[in-house]
């Protein structure tokens, strides 16, 4: 029997002895590299940290005492050591546990967390409420050196040391986010890497003045203060503490000895203290060392050879077909340039970076500084491009508002994973783009219906003078031929791509081919179908939906987003703004609830946004003679 198949909480890791814990942190990266090479999942981030949750859990009287952790990328071996061992083949999967964490799936999910740079904040909140109710209990935040360039992040750390509430953060440095990070403070941090650590050089000092006859004891009556300018001087992780946090570090945080010596000695302070623990992403499987961005988070994978196994490929991603076109675009007009926030790789934005380095900027994980640094640029006549998830945009909302719109700005914002994102679940689905960019004035707002049609959208937003969006979705396009040559739309105009006289179905983005599917079955018994290409959410092209209204009388919207705020109240607001209310309006879409995490075609269907679902909902609702309300299969 495994010691990992005796332990179901962790209160059974703590009553291992010591010695044993190393075998324990070696047969969870085992039971982990197992399971993920068939399900795949966030790999490299999880097997890198396993010795610093074990000391966590083991140090910590969990859960009482409160491990707020950043982000779920790297969370597994905690998943695994707090009762959900078992469940852990389910990871990411329809009715599985969830990647990241979840308060309503684990008492020790403190917090929940898919986006970085959360961890110290709320930490901070939860060490505040704690000492205002006279309680006594340790609180960690556990970050990583990513999660540090969110500018929360630093937020929160300027009221640690303003509050000095008694907490520990363990800073878990890896070099990596999802990409090699950038930045000044990753910069400092590799120094830090570099340097000897820090106790141990005031030790050094401290033990040095011992020797000096006199003016050295002299010296020593202010030993503190000689030592702290003496480590300034001469070690970089003295910036900590001039913000008010006892630094410890940096230490091995694979050495779980150290880890645990370390944390015993942060306890036993009475204010904040920030542990800085080394450890290597993808530790303990070779091929996740060797390459740690591409075993960021993996599809399933042969262990023997970590080949990764992926479904066959019948067209090409969005992601790439506008990595491709950013780089047609930036070749034709030196003025674009190409902004991402920490994710070069799943925007595409790399493959732009590899020929237009100094073009194109990654602001690490600040979308906020990402969108007004934008902004800037725009004041000086570039035209830039920000590439950001729409689920990460959210971040970002007042930027895009007060230093954007208000000056009316030239800023396109490609907005990859729109839709459902798949298996990350409700933290990533790109569900509200439509919604909180709709209200902005200037705003336009594009969904291309395939990949081809992306790329003339990429050219419509950068020649707009103003800010534009236009999302698409994660994975493969549709399979349609390219057009030679980028050209610009005309703004605010659809296309029909069907003609009928029975019922107007007007899809946006990926619903489109969806709804033409549709539109062929329906046809089959006797219902003809108009099928729109809506292509644009702001400006509608109201001519053209006002008179499919008055020609067909029942209207149909489709579109990859929630209900509220979407497409299809847009299109209900001008009907109503031409008092059209006799004409019947179904909506399709996603309902007030959050999505769940499952594969992308598993939740379209589940909503009825693919091809049979819209068939069946739109067949019922040109027979009803009453107004039809969708429902949503369980």
């Amino acid at each position: 029997m495994t010691l990992l198949s005796q332990i179901n909480d962790p209160a059974d890791l703590r009553r291992l002895p010591i010695s044993k814990l190393q075998t324990v942190a070696d047969e969870i990266r085992e039971y982990m590299i197992e399971t993920l090479s068939k399900i795949g999942g966030h790999t490299g981030a999880s097997l890198g940290p396993v010795e610093l949750l074990i000391a966590l859990h083991y140090s910590l009287d969990t859960p009482r005492d409160k491990l707020v952790i950043d982000i779920g990328h790297q969370a597994y071996a905690h998943k695994i050591l707090t009762g959900r061992r078992d469940q852990f083949p389910t990871i990411r999967q329809y009715n599985g546990l969830s990647g990241f964490l979840r308060r309503e799936e684990s008492e020790y999910d403190v917090f929940n967390a898919a986006h970085a740079g959360t961890s110290i904040s709320s930490a901070l909140g939860i060490a505040a409420a704690r000492d205002l109710k006279n309680e006594n209990f340790n609180v960690v935040a556990f970050i990583g050196d990513a999660g540090l360039t969110a500018g929360m992040a630093l937020e929160g750390i300027n009221q640690v040391g303003h509050l000095k509430k008694r907490m520990i953060i363990l800073l878990n440095d890896n070099e990596m986010s999802i990409s090699p990070n950038v930045g000044a403070l990753s910069g400092y941090l590799n120094r830090i890497r570099g340097a000897r650590p820090y106790n141990e050089f005031k030790h050094e000092v401290e033990e040095w003045l011992k020797v000096i006859p006199a003016f050295g004891e002299l010296m020593l009556s202010s030993a503190k203060a000689v030592k702290d300018t003496l480590a300034r001087a001469f070690i970089p992780g003295a910036l900590w503490e001039e913000l008010g946090l006892k630094y410890m570090g940096p230490i091995n945080g694979h050495d779980i000895n150290s880890v645990l010596q370390t944390l015993e000695e942060a306890k036993a302070e009475s204010g904040p203290v920030l542990i800085h623990a080394l450890t290597v992403k993808g530790k303990g499987y070779e091929p996740a060392e060797r390459d740690k961005a591409a075993w960021h988070g993996t599809s399933a994978f042969e262990i023997a050879t970590g080949k990764f196994i992926k479904e066959p490929v019948t067209a090409p991603a969005y992601t790439a077909v506008f990595a491709q076109a950013t780089i047609d675009l930036m070749r034709e007009d030196e003025r674009i340039v190409a902004i991402t926030a920490a994710m070069p790789d799943g925007t595409g934005i790399s493959k732009v970076m590899k020929e237009f380095p100094d073009r194109t900027f990654d602001t690490a994980i600040a979308e906020q500084h990402a969108v007004t640094f934008a902004a800037g640029m725009a004041t000086e006549g570039l035209k830039p491009i920000a590439a950001i998830y729409s689920s990460f945009l959210q971040r970002a909302f007042d930027q895009i508002f007060h230093d954007v719109v208000l000056m009316g700005l030239d800023v396109t914002f490609a907005l990859d994973r729109a839709g459902v994102a798949g298996a990350d679940g409700p933290t990533h689905h790109g569900l509200m783009d439509f919604a909180y960019l709709r209200p902005m004035p200037g705003f336009v707002i594009m969904a291309p219906k395939d990949e081809n049609e992306l790329r003339h959208m990429l050219k419509t937003a950068v020649m707009y003078d103003g800010p534009a969006s236009l999302r698409y979705p994660r994975g493969s396009g549709v399979g349609v031929p390219m057009d030679e040559a980028i050209h610009t739309l005309e703004i605010g105009k659809a296309e029909i791509v069907r003609e009928g006289s029975d019922v107007a179905i007007l899809g946006i983005g990926s619903e489109v081919s969806y709804c033409e599917k549709a539109a062929e079955r329906l046809a089959l018994e006797g219902v003809n179908a108009t099928v729109v290409n809506a292509r644009f959410v702001k400006p509608l092209d109201t001519e053209l939906i006002l008179a499919l209204a008055r020609s067909h009388g029942a209207i149909v919207t489709a579109e990859d987003h929630y209900l509220m705020g979407g497409f299809g109240s847009a299109v209900m607001e001008l009907l109503e703004e031409h008092q059209m209310n006799e004409v019947r309006v179904l909506r399709l879409g996603f309902p007030d609830q959050l999505i769940e995490h499952a594969s992308q075609s598993l939740l379209l269907a589940k909503y009825g946004l693919d091809a049979d679902g819209i068939y069946s909902q739109v067949r019922e609702f040109v027979a009803s003679k009453f107004s039809f309300e969708p429902v949503y299969s369980r």
